[in-house]
């Protein structure tokens, strides 16, 4: 036979079964907990060491994740993917990957980061949605004419 843990096959193994059973009830005699009740997610979190964590309904947070951060020699070599993503390019030269304290950035939790929107697509945006309302505030003006017009041929 092949013991796929291999183990020893000619190991001998003796048992005892020297337990005592009295007739009565079973009686829990002593109980203690030595964990957390049950509990859902309910917030996440990052501290400035880069940790996520988990804030959790039974009050225990708990450490789920830690960021990676990158660094670049030339960091204006980067291309632009589109959604503020950037991807790396032969100008801006490998990424370098550690976490916060290893030398390649910091994490600053609570603070406000500089805009870092496309102000074209938000402008083309802004002027796309303020046409709509132009035309849908039109089409509203034309119906109340139109209603207008209908009761004043039944006079």
């Amino acid at each position: 036979m092949s013991w796929v843990n291999e183990a020893e096959p000619s190991q001998v193994i003796t048992m005892a079964f020297n337990a005592t059973q009295y007739s009565s009830e079973s009686d829990v005699i002593s109980q203690s907990q030595d964990g957390y009740s049950t509990g859902t997610l309910v917030s996440l979190t990052v501290d400035n060491d880069g940790n996520i964590l988990g804030n959790y309904s039974n009050g225990e947070p708990r450490k789920l994740a830690k960021i990676a951060l990158a660094k670049f020699s030339n960091p204006l070599g980067l291309s632009k993917i589109g959604n503020n993503m950037y991807g790396a390019t032969d100008q801006s030269g490998t990424a370098i990957v550690g976490t916060v304290g290893s030398g390649v950035g910091q994490i600053f939790t609570n603070s406000l980061e500089m805009s870092n929107v496309d102000l074209a697509a938000e402008f083309v945006k802004m002027i796309t949605t303020q046409r709509g309302f132009q035309a849908n505030s039109k089409i509203i003006t034309t119906t109340d004419e139109l209603l207008g017009e209908l009761i004043n041929l039944k006079r």
